[in-house]
């Protein structure tokens, strides 16, 4: 800049001299001024032209244009690689989600189709280029997804059947990102499923084959057991060890048939509403029995709203609750049962003991089938390892879910979240 600066001050100043020379000072400045005008006017059309065809080379120049052309080129040349780079970037993203097996589909804030891969067309039957564009649940019509989808609940997967082939089960994950964008995945879950389902089956047939011959060996055992003082002390010492492990074999039975029945039945809800006063104060009954009295067990109502659900169910997941925290906190130690509102319109039934607690580490597995936090102490007070899943399996069938906070030394809290559509008065 400085140097055009100097060289249009030369030229202005030898033509302020040659024009004062010749007595036509003003005459000879306004020449230079026009001639150094139409310069910059010539530079910048071709600049323009340039402008508009900016993959041809830029114009020969000096100075302070020859200084602008060559930047803005150079920039030029340098955004053009960014580009470059950035487009094999997403190239090889594209070629790697074209390469997954799984579904991908990329869906705008609206829910609108924005880009998926071949796995995604050969699932859920999308096509090119009709369906870009087109909102997801147009095409997916199944009433769950359509829930599953507005409802942005996505913790935890959802499994349907799929649009295309009734015997072809699909399962979806939904991941929110940027502006409320959504990523979803979607896989062939059929053959999971078959395999789930062949477990589950495996467990209902032999827990029903284990329970005639546990209620055959029971019952003589109950026989040989009214006679036990007829028999010598060693005698009476294996009947009781016997009695007693078939007694949890039983147990180990009845909780498989009802975990294989909550996982293989649809839910069946009572048409009314379940009263949860007198089922508490039942299970508190049952739990001050099953203490001996040992223990201090407080049941405090805070609200009146009845329940939608199962009485059944209820019961045994209630009671699985109350039951544990009997059995695995000391004898003298106090236990509070809650049932009151939520703060999103909702209820919910709270357990809480004062006993030794559990370690984190523990917290994320208490739901899974036969799990102990020390399996040595569970042998000895006859569970079975499967009550908190079955607790979880009941809660999921009424839509609601099982928060644990636990801490070594400061007891348990075990917190039942019902939403607001289960409590009688809002439920559809």
């Amino acid at each position: 800049m400085a140097h055009e600066l100097k060289r249009t001050g030369g030229w202005l100043l030898a033509a302020g001299l040659l024009g004062w020379a010749l007595g036509h000072l003003w005459l000879a400045l306004c020449l230079v001024l026009a001639a150094l005008l139409l310069q910059h006017l010539w530079s910048l059309s071709r600049f323009m032209r340039w402008l508009a065809s900016p993959e041809e080379e830029p114009p020969e120049a000096n100075g302070l244009w020859g200084q602008v052309l060559d930047r803005l080129y150079h920039q030029q040349r340098l955004q053009q690689a960014q580009q470059q780079e950035l487009r094999e970037l997403l190239d090889r993203i594209q070629d790697s989600g074209q390469a997954l097996r799984d579904g991908v589909v990329m869906l705008d804030k609206a829910g609108d189709l924005e880009w998926w891969n071949q796995a995604a067309e050969q699932l859920l039957g999308l096509r090119q280029p009709s369906d870009l564009g087109q909102p997801i649940t147009h095409l997916v019509r199944e009433p769950r997804f359509i829930d599953y989808f507005e409802q942005q609940h996505y913790q935890e997967p959802l499994v349907i059947r799929s649009p295309l082939a009734d015997d072809r089960t699909l399962e979806f994950h939904i991941t929110l990102f940027g502006a409320n964008e959504r990523l979803l995945l979607v896989r062939d879950f059929t053959r999971m499923q078959r395999l789930e389902r062949m477990r589950q089956d495996f467990i209902a047939n032999v827990s029903h084959e284990l329970r005639t011959p546990l209620t055959v060996l029971s019952g003589y055992l109950e026989t040989f057991s009214d006679h036990l003082h007829d028999l010598a002390p060693k005698w009476q010492r294996g009947l009781k060890l016997m009695g007693q492990q078939a007694k949890r074999m039983e147990n180990l039975v009845e909780d498989l048939l009802m975990l294989s029945r909550l996982e293989t039945t649809e839910v069946e809800y009572e048409q009314e509403p379940l009263q949860l006063r007198p089922l508490l104060e039942s299970i508190r009954t049952d739990a001050l029995a099953l203490s001996e009295q040992q223990h201090s067990i407080q049941l405090h109502l805070l609200s009146d709203c009845p329940l939608y659900g199962s009485e059944k169910e209820l019961r045994s997941a209630f009671s699985n609750l109350v039951f544990n925290a009997v059995k695995y906190t000391p004898p003298g130690t106090s236990i509070e049962i809650y049932w009151e509102d939520d703060e999103q319109g909702g209820g919910q039934l709270i357990v809480q003991d004062h006993g030794p607690g559990i370690e984190a580490r523990h917290l994320a597995r208490l739901t899974e089938r036969f799990y102990r936090v020390d399996p040595g102490r569970s042998t000895s007070t006859g569970g079975t390892g499967l009550g908190l899943a079955i607790v979880k399996h009941v809660l999921l069938r009424h839509g609601a879910q099982l928060t644990i906070q636990s801490r070594p030394g400061e007891g348990s809290r075990f917190c039942c979240h019902f939403p607001a559509q289960r409590i009688a008065g809002l439920a559809d």
